[in-house]
């Protein structure tokens, strides 16, 4: 791998609501403003615009892009190395969106974007599910007929694989060659991997990223009892159902907020649907530390990453509470104020690591388009 340097970031965040902003940070430049991006097509030409800025910007024409990576949540079991995108690849994505359809749509709109964009330019697939192709055949096949499995590829897939694969590189060289490793990604969408050696062996999100954990809208973890009712005795199409499931539910459903920063600062105004939807989350997390510090054996760290990973100590403090029998033990004055790059936030006789990590997805997607570029 050659030198990497990083010569911007940007981002657009809130995409499709009233307060949507654009942050862009150069050695030209750097702001922060609100902006107009109704959907991620918009956002996307807003970040091209900034780029190519002719005063604050880093590029003087499209050219100067030679590949562009693109994220993909769904890879099914066709993907498993990035790709050139072509037209079949295009296709493959939109079949799978039917299993991520909270993703791979606006994936596509991205790629479609820049290849109006830069034209001349690589466009590559990088998926989400690659990481967890490691995962063992006893914890990736579901207790259905076999042949769900072999024909029609029902299975445990697992998302958030290039923020997994990130943070666990990082910590690869404090942790034993065989080192076992918990990695919870959260934000609006939330994952937890077991990490045995640096190889995911089982992961929280399954067959489609609606299981799991609870997040921002979906609901993680549901009896699937529960959609039988909502199809059968409630007379629900399976449409609502799975809209129910996906962009009403988690976060947004118990409390009317989709984002932690709103629930947390209801919570601390009082708020007891927002008190209770923490305690609901951590207690989700808490749930598959253990399950997955079982199917380890044993655990060598924990690790946040994600946006509310880095950047919420209360979410963190509640999590570790009540682990102490499982070697957890977290300093409360560190949690508060951990500072910049990888820290530790373990108290003095903890027998397991905690980190907090900056994932960068964006750095692990490079990486990858570079190689294929390469």
């Amino acid at each position: 791998m050659p030198s990497e340097r990083r010569i911007c970031q940007g981002m657009v965040e809130r995409i499709g609501a009233g307060d949507a902003r654009l942050q862009f940070r150069s050695a030209q430049s750097d702001y922060s403003r609100p902006v107009a991006a109704g959907d991620h097509a918009r956002a996307l030409e807003l970040i091209a615009t900034a780029l190519l800025d002719p005063e604050k910007g880093v590029l003087g024409k499209t050219t100067d892009i030679a590949a562009v990576g693109h994220r993909v949540v769904h890879g099914g079991t066709r993907f498993s190395d990035p790709v050139r995108i072509t037209a079949e690849v295009v296709e493959a994505i939109e079949d799978l969106s039917r299993l991520a359809p909270l993703h791979n749509p606006h994936n596509l709109v991205g790629i479609r974007v820049a290849e109006a964009l830069f034209p001349e330019a690589l466009q590559v697939g990088v998926f989400d599910t690659a990481f967890h192709r490691t995962i063992p055949l006893h914890a990736r096949q579901y207790a259905l007929p076999e042949a769900l499995y072999r024909e029609h590829g029902v299975q445990v897939y697992g998302f958030h694989g290039t923020s997994h694969k990130y943070v666990s590189q990082e910590l690869a060289s404090r942790l034993p060659s065989d080192g076992k490793l918990i990695s919870l990604h959260l934000g609006n969408g939330c994952s937890a991997t077991a990490i045995r050696g640096g190889k995911s062996i089982d992961h929280s999100l399954g067959f489609t990223p609606t299981g799991g954990l609870v997040m921002g809208t979906r609901s993680g973890d549901v009896d699937p009892g529960i959609v039988f009712y909502l199809t059968g005795s409630l007379g629900y199409s399976p449409e609502r159902a799975e809209a129910l499931l996906n962009r009403e539910s988690g976060l947004l459903g118990l409390t009317g907020f989709s984002d932690l920063r709103d629930v947390e600062r209801e919570a601390e105004a009082g708020n007891e649907a927002c008190q209770l939807a923490l305690e609901i989350s951590a207690y989700r997390i808490r749930k598959y530390i253990g399950a997955y510090t079982a199917v380890l054996n044993g655990l060598d760290g924990l690790v946040f990453t994600a946006g509310i990973g880095e950047h919420s100590p209360g979410m963190r403090s509640l999590v570790c509470t009540g682990l102490e029998a499982l070697g957890i033990e977290l300093d409360q004055a560190k949690n508060r104020k951990p500072g910049p790059g990888i820290q530790e936030l373990q108290a003095d006789g903890s027998r397991v690591k905690i980190w907090v990590v900056p994932t960068d997805e964006e750095l692990e997607i490079a990486r990858q388009a570079f190689e294929l570029l390469r």
